[in-house]
């Protein structure tokens, strides 16, 4: 191969990695995702709901979001709970929290 080949199948590795990713969540996660955190997070985590645009909650796809929210913070938030959410310590197990956060990570 030459190296405009190479070029053009990393450019397309890199466009079909997320699709990739996403592809692979569970569907009983992301069914866990519709049934507790869709309503204010948004099916696709851009918190474009009423219940989002409300409370302020903020776009998880955005890349500056997920820099900025470790996974252990984004557990906390789900356990805890933050600012207009309840936390989810005592209703979901620990592995249901960290199915979770490696969702929200999906969701980039």
């Amino acid at each position: 191969m030459n190296r405009k080949t190479w070029t053009r199948a990393g450019l397309l590795l890199a466009m079909a990695l997320p699709l990739v990713a996403r592809a692979e969540v569970d569907k009983k996660v992301e069914k866990l995702w519709k049934t507790k955190c869709a309503s204010c997070h948004g099916a696709d985590g851009k918190a474009q709901t009423e219940q989002g645009q409300k409370l302020g909650v903020r776009d998880y796809t955005s890349p500056e979001w997920q820099k900025a929210h470790t996974d252990e913070a984004i557990r906390k938030g789900i356990s805890d709970g933050v600012q207009g959410m309840e936390g989810y310590k005592d209703k979901l197990s620990a592995e249901q929290i960290d199915q979770l956060v490696q969702f929200v990570r999906t969701l980039k």
